[in-house]
């Protein structure tokens, strides 16, 4: 299981790196609410990949006019195969991102964490 380290960009001057991190069975990254963080996939790999997006103390959330929903089992994205991209803004799922947060399910996927 590898930590996922951000590309830092708050006082960027110039161009700077941004290694990809191949995604292995499970992998983990920091939230950090009070930083913008985008997360970029890409799939290079022949088949479809499905990550999974789960934050251990994720439960459930109260949404205004819906009720309780659950976000305990995280967050499914599918990144479609050979060029598939998403991108996302931690901060949009952020029910999802409590406590450690783990990747899982897209071994291949290669992933940047882009923090603002």
């Amino acid at each position: 299981m590898a930590l996922i380290s951000p590309v830092v960009l708050g006082s960027l001057v110039d161009f700077v790196d941004a290694p990809a991190t191949t995604l292995t069975a499970s992998d983990t990254l920091v939230y950090l609410p009070n930083k913008v963080q985008i997360l970029l996939l890409e799939n290079t790999t022949a088949g479809a990949l499905s990550l999974t997006i789960d934050g251990a103390d994720a439960t459930t959330v109260n949404v205004p006019s819906i009720g309780l929903i659950n976000v305990s089992t995280g967050k499914t994205i599918a990144v479609p195969a050979t060029t598939g991209t998403k991108a996302i803004t931690l901060s949009t799922i952020s029910a999802y991102l409590q406590g450690v947060v783990t990747l899982s399910g897209a071994a291949g996927l290669k992933v940047r964490l882009i923090e603002l």
